[in-house]
């Protein structure tokens, strides 16, 4: 589009999460007028570290953030998969983009707090809770719980996986779960016995269980996270140490050792859920990033990741296109056939023998020999 037209365009983000912040850093730089409403009244983020790939990050360098992104977080060079013993089953670097050979490791409250940090002041609107969405064709109308109304040229649905924009207008499937629960907690370095040396991610696996060790070494710091088998699908499930420690018997004593100090009173207990491949994720009008559009399990590790993609994708394809109308068409073109990849992917089991299908032919031949 024309430079005048996207200055010209009025933009409505729901939702102010990772894929919210970044698609309103991206499209504002193009000049549009960008508002983004938020149903929190306060935004935090609780529960865990996440690695920012070096894709992500380049996107970041792109829009002139990086800087503010590297302070708060610590550049890892490999991630390692081992047995629930510790025995080692694969390493590999992470996958390079461009000259970014690094994966960012950071608390996802810094993230966010990072990325709201970057906006200009005024530009996010907290409580401001999203009841309809009506689409118009060449321009849509919010209308939000607190009796405002808005109407903008292009709406971006950036509201999570229980999605408002998606559920009225593109797929009314509900979220799915996926027989798991994630139970994560930040740790000190010190109460880690030992088990974190360097800035790489590790993860144990065994039994229905896997142990994700992320060093916060900005923070002086560890996320600790289990994600384990239960039938129980409660979005907030009531669990116990006892519960916790019965996910973790027979693995390294030193991870059981460090679930067994843990205060139950920091540890973010989540069911896990993603949703189905929603086929459409856009009209003339509105457009869906992030979770609302493709919302996938973390063993992936590319949650956040994809939103910020998504964010980059949308900028570009409006800024490549001759209308709104054919920016959104190019978008899902250029983003759904990776995410639709990746949800399946992180549905897999990830049992020992499944690695070598999720990492397609990185793991070491002899792996399947050692004890």
């Amino acid at each position: 589009m024309q430079s005048s037209d996207l200055k010209n365009l009025k933009i409505a983000v729901v939702g102010a999460g990772y894929g919210g912040a970044a698609a309103a850093k991206a499209l504002s730089l193009l000049g549009a007028d960008v508002s983004v409403y938020e149903q929190a009244n306060q935004i935090r983020e609780v529960g865990a570290g996440i690695g920012l790939r070096p894709a992500t990050m380049n996107w970041f360098r792109q829009w002139g953030i990086f800087e503010a992104i590297a302070k708060v977080s610590s550049p890892s060079e490999y991630f390692e998969i081992l047995s629930a013993t510790a025995d080692p089953i694969m390493k590999e670097t992470w996958p390079a983009a461009g000259e970014q050979t690094h994966t960012h490791l950071i608390h996802r409250g810094d993230f966010i707090e990072a990325l709201l940090g970057v906006l200009p002041e005024g530009m996010v609107r907290l409580g401001h809770k999203l009841e309809t969405v009506q689409d118009k064709g060449d321009r849509s109308v919010l209308t939000f719980a607190n009796g405002e109304t808005v109407e903008a040229d292009l709406v971006v649905g950036a509201d999570g996986i229980k999605s408002v924009v998606r559920r009225q207008l593109f797929s009314d499937k509900a979220p799915v779960f996926s027989g798991e629960h994630a139970y994560r907690a930040v740790i000190s370095v010190d109460d880690a016995h030992g088990m974190v040396v360097d800035d790489n991610l590790r993860m144990y696996i065994g039994r229905g269980t896997k142990i994700y060790l992320l060093p916060l070494r900005h923070r002086g710091q560890v996320s600790f996270d289990i994600t384990a088998l239960c039938p129980d699908g409660t979005w907030a499930p009531q669990i116990t140490k006892d519960d916790l420690l019965k996910t973790v018997e027979g693995f390294d004593e030193r991870l059981v050792s460090i679930t067994r100090d843990l205060d139950m009173d920091t540890v973010n207990i989540r069911a896990v859920y993603d949703i189905d491949p929603v086929d459409t994720w856009h009209s003339d009008s509105v457009a869906l990033v992030g979770d609302a559009a493709h919302s996938m399990l973390h063993h992936q590790g590319q949650g956040a990741n994809s939103a910020i993609e998504d964010a980059g994708a949308l900028a570009e394809s409006l800024r490549q296109a001759d209308s709104v109308k054919e920016g959104l068409a190019l978008y899902q073109a250029t983003r759904k056939p990776v995410t639709d990849k990746l949800q399946a992917i992180s549905r897999q089991g990830w049992t020992e023998d499944e690695i070598n299908d999720v990492f397609p032919g990185q793991k070491p031949a002899d792996a399947s020999q050692q004890d």
